[in-house]
């Protein structure tokens, strides 16, 4: 009997033995698992919290975003004169160059576009800010066309935004897509830091002529743009204007743009084509409608179209008068004359917030702000614009967020409103939430935003570079007598359609 019973009890310690494993087991496991996902978890919760901290320091005003700029970086203490390249010169930065590119080429790592600054003198870059900075108050300094003259230079500062942030401190800068290099022979792309639209705006007209022939010759004695031609520099000229008596001769370089006018109102054939160069949004003149506006607003939304503005306009602007006598008077169109100033902004913010759908037809160039202002305020942009080009369309499909008309649909009796009024309810909600989405997009900010309108900048520069190589090399190897022009031809004409969605 005593036998059996040890023989019970050491079962039944076998047991409790295994029990106790089974049980250590799986509290360590549990352990094991409870560590882990609250590994995982810290740095979502850190970033949070380090997002918010961050958000509060972002500047989107052109004007507040300058003074922290001005009061935070230093100007140029390096002298203005400038030797010119030699044949050497250029050629020990070609050798540089190859040996750079070779080597990244066969490197396994992924790197983000490179770029190089060009340091150019004080009266190129930080005098012309000082400029705008301490004068832009004298808003009875307009254009011929009745525009304050600083608000069209604020609508048009896409060159401040980029090189701010490419001259950032590293340890402040958020973008990945791009990096500032400090050697020549680093670099994919060059940068020319040159504010051709201030210059423009607020310059006596011979003085600023006069300036804009210094820029040239400082930037083609480089080596590097005697080495590629220019077809690896970007050069800002956003307002059609600016820069026009020299940009002839650096028609080889990328040029930042607000459209494509192929009127040849405002460039020369040749000058301009979607292959060499970028089409960048206006700088928005209104406030963004976040979230939360957006969710108020989007209920209280009952004019059906609405538009402020010029309503007369020269070129291609023509069709807005033809516009404005087809709409005037009809049900729930509203259509009213812009005005300047604190004013006529809160009017057009007002009357964007309150409105399903918002006209934008083709100004004295196939583009204007008032594109942008429709998307940041969530009111449906109607184009009404042949020629458009639109900002990263390479990255952003328009068609989600936009309603494209002919001109010659748009000026029919009734069908634009006809037109309209067919949008079924639940394609607006889909568009008004793509609206919310897409409004970052175009939302200039100091520091740069990852996807802001910057981020696709170097973005859309990436795809380009490959196209940019070969051809500088293929001028570099070009030989006399040889076929040394591309003679095809073959850009279709852009052309709008409203049975494509």
């Amino acid at each position: 009997m005593s036998e059996k019973m040890a023989g019970r009890n050491n079962i039944l310690r076998s047991k409790s033995r295994i029990l106790f494993y089974l049980s250590s087991l799986l509290c360590f496991f549990f352990f094991f698992l409870f560590s882990y996902s609250s590994h995982l978890t810290i740095p979502s919760f850190s970033f949070s919290l380090s997002h918010s901290q961050f958000n509060s320091n972002i500047h989107t005003s052109f004007v507040t975003s300058l003074e922290h700029f001005l009061s935070t970086h230093k100007s140029n203490a390096h002298d203005d004169t400038f030797i010119a390249s030699s044949d050497a010169d250029v050629t020990n930065l070609d050798i540089a160059l190859y040996n750079s590119e070779i080597n990244r080429l066969y490197a396994e790592d992924n790197y983000p576009i490179r770029v190089y600054v060009y340091n150019m003198p004080n009266k190129f870059t930080y005098d012309l800010l000082w400029l705008f900075s301490n004068t832009y108050k004298e808003t009875s300094n307009l254009t011929s066309n009745g525009s304050p003259v600083h608000r069209l230079i604020e609508q048009h500062s896409i060159d401040y935004w980029l090189w701010a942030d490419l001259i950032a401190p590293e340890s402040e800068r958020v973008l990945k897509s791009v990096v500032r290099v400090h050697r020549m022979e680093d670099a994919d792309l060059f940068y020319i830091p040159f504010f051709t639209t201030i210059s423009f705006f607020l310059m006596e007209k011979q003085q600023c002529k006069a300036l804009y022939r210094e820029a040239l010759k400082w930037v083609t004695d480089q080596p590097a743009w005697k080495r590629s031609g220019g077809r690896d520099h970007i050069l800002p000229v956003h307002h059609p204007w600016s820069f026009k008596s020299v940009r002839r001769y650096m028609k080889n370089a990328i040029w930042l743009l607000p459209d494509m006018d192929s009127t040849g109102n405002w460039y020369k054939p040749g000058q301009v084509f979607l292959e060499k160069d970028l089409i960048l949004p206006y700088v928005a003149n209104l406030d963004l409608c976040d979230a939360r506006c957006l969710s108020e607003t989007n209920p209280k939304r009952k004019t059906l179209l609405f538009f402020r503005g010029r309503l007369k306009r020269n070129a291609g602007g023509k069709i807005r008068s033809k516009l404005v006598a087809e709409l005037s008077g009809a049900d729930g169109v509203m259509i009213e004359e812009g005005t300047a100033g604190e004013g006529g902004k809160a009017a057009a913010q007002s009357g964007m917030r309150n409105s399903l759908f918002c006209l934008n037809p083709a100004g004295d160039t196939p583009s204007s702000a008032r594109l942008f202002d429709a998307i940041v305020s969530g009111c449906i942009p109607v184009i009404v614009s042949d020629e458009l080009e639109l900002p990263f369309e390479g990255i952003l499909d328009y068609r989600k967020i936009a309603l494209f008309a002919s001109s010659t649909d748009a000026l029919k009796p009734g069908w634009l409103l006809k037109f309209l009024k067919g949008i079924s309810p639940a394609r607006v909600h889909e568009m008004q939430q793509n609206l919310a989405k897409y409004s970052r997009h175009f939302i200039y900010s100091s520091p740069a935003q990852p996807l802001g309108p910057e981020d696709l900048v170097w973005k859309m520069m990436a795809g380009k570079l490959v196209n940019i190589k070969l051809h500088t090399r293929r001028s570099q190897r070009v030989v006399e007598g040889s076929r040394n022009r591309c003679t095809c031809e073959c850009r279709p004409s852009n052309s709008t359609s409203p049975t494509i969605s």
